[in-house]
């Protein structure tokens, strides 16, 4: 096999120019080394392998390499090789001829009007773990010894279907162990094959757009609502109408949009409101399930954190209401294990789920099934659990430390009353004009994360707050990065 070194040599010598080959060579080292795709310190093919891979004589190669130590270029190491220099000599000149000519200026990047409209309000921040980013779980107490042993022994002689593109909705032993902990613990009515494994809940999205939505059809999402459900609407070109989630103890159908047009898509976080935390009640889970049906439609339920539910008892799955429900019901590992998991899963229903399973395979081409595999026999052995029972009584102690210092310092008039007790953020209520973006990106300044609630909202004239994430940030942290947070609250932007 050609050292990538050989390849790049192949690649540009210039027979064309008349120079000698020993000549052609070193030109082509030379220029390589001052345009950085020869780094320093990178150590060049020996002289023997450089020959052969390059179909030179050695002599040749020596020839060049010498030509470089002498310029200064590159040096040798008795029984190491040939490295490149740290600074090449070029680099002490005052002025030298440029490499190449300078790039034409070129014309403004087109992007769709769609792309333009994602990037003028991206969610997405590069803080991801921190007081208080919410959403995000203790990484720090994943079980990586228990994962680490189960990997290391599957990796030690993988089976074939394991390293290569997977084909029907996940592995199978992940399907079955999903089921298994759904029948339980979310009362979620459900076979192996109605699971469809995927990269989080933003493909379970898109899928769903892509297979029941055609553009211009329209789609019901709560309001407010999560952000992720907005952005990959955005790109699949629905029509979005909002389902006031402020309004849902009003009566029957309140809150409803009032278009004439039913919807075929239903988003909707009945066991924990994002981001307000409000439980939907039964009443308005069957009027919701009711329509769909009538409809000919699909409610689409995000149950994204209920295994964290600290006080009162467990909130069953909507999905479960009813046999054979108009229900796709998606959740992830992200909240329960760790982000950078990216494995989450759709519980879809019988009508749907054959297409979706090849549409899946064709879109997506399906792949970590080690991981999977790795992640079935943590479920199945006992630590997922384990780990859930643990982080409750954690984020519990977390939740209440926080609830407090609001009380405290603020008064409980600042603490949403909506907010559930259970999830991995608390809503922190602010007075109606309050600029949160602004306060958001002050506390950002002094290194705390949050996310001002008015960006939740479609439509101005909302409620001001800021999501506080408690999940991800260790007790003894929790009062220093209020008191900070305090701070930009007291002090106008």
């Amino acid at each position: 096999m050609k050292s990538i070194c050989a390849d790049l040599v192949l690649q540009r010598l210039s027979p064309a120019s008349g120079a000698t080959l020993n000549r052609q060579l070193y030109e082509c080292l030379r220029e390589a080394i001052l345009d950085g795709s020869l780094p320093p310190s990178s150590a060049l093919p020996a002289s023997r392998d450089l020959a052969r891979e390059s179909a030179m004589s050695r002599n040749t190669v020596l020839h060049a390499y010498a030509q470089l130590q002498a310029e200064g270029y590159v040096h040798s190491r008795v029984g190491s090789g040939t490295f490149v220099a740290e600074v090449a000599p070029d680099n002490f000149l005052s002025a030298g001829r440029p490499l190449a000519e300078p790039a034409a200026p070129r014309a403004p990047v087109r992007l769709s009007k769609r792309a333009q409209a994602l990037l003028a309000n991206a969610s997405a921040t590069p803080v991801q773990w921190g007081a208080f980013m919410p959403g995000v779980p203790d990484v720090t107490q994943f079980p990586h010894r228990t994962f680490s042993r189960i990997l290391t022994r599957l990796w030690r002689a993988p089976a074939p279907e394991l390293l290569t593109y997977s084909h029907g909705g996940g592995h199978p032993a992940l399907r079955i162990a999903i089921t298994e902990h759904l029948r339980v613990a979310r009362s979620v009515r459900c076979e192996p094959d109605q699971i469809l494994v995927t990269e989080g809940v933003h493909q379970a999205i898109d899928m769903s757009l892509r297979m029941l939505v055609d553009p211009r059809d329209t789609v019901w999402v709560e309001e407010p609502g999560y952000w992720g459900f907005h952005k990959v609407l955005q790109m699949d070109a629905a029509r979005v109408l909002p389902l006031h989630v402020e309004t849902a103890d009003d009566g029957p159908g309140a809150g409803w949009p009032r278009g004439r047009t039913p919807p075929r898509l239903i988003f909707v976080t009945p066991s924990h409101q994002y981001p307000l935390g409000a439980v939907m009640s039964l009443a308005r889970r069957r009027e919701l399930l009711g329509h769909a049906r009538a409809v000919g439609g699909w409610i689409v339920e995000d149950d994204y954190d209920s295994e964290f539910r600290f006080a009162g008892r467990p909130i069953p799955a909507m999905q479960g209401l009813e046999a054979d429900s108009p229900v796709i019901y998606i959740g992830t590992f992200s909240k329960t294990l760790f982000p950078g998991l990216r494995v989450g899963y759709m519980v879809l229903p019988r009508a749907l789920a054959g297409a979706f399973r090849t549409a899946h395979a064709d879109l997506y081409r399906e792949g970590h099934a080690i991981t999977q595999a790795a992640l079935a026999e943590l479920i199945t052995e006992g630590h997922y659990a384990a780990h859930i029972r643990r982080m409750r009584v954690v984020y519990a102690r977390r939740r209440a430390m926080l609830a407090a210092l609001i009380t405290t310092h603020l008064g409980p008039d600042y603490l949403d009353p909506q907010s559930s007790n259970a999830g991995l953020h608390l809503v922190l209520r602010l007075p109606d004009g309050t600029d949160d973006v602004a306060i958001a990106a002050a506390a950002q300044a002094q290194g705390v994360s949050t996310r001002p609630l008015s960006q939740y909202y479609r439509r101005s004239g909302t409620r001001r707050g800021l999501l506080l994430g408690y999940a991800c940030v260790p007790e003894q942290e929790i009062e220093r990065a209020f008191r900070t947070l305090l701070v930009c609250l007291r002090t106008p932007p």
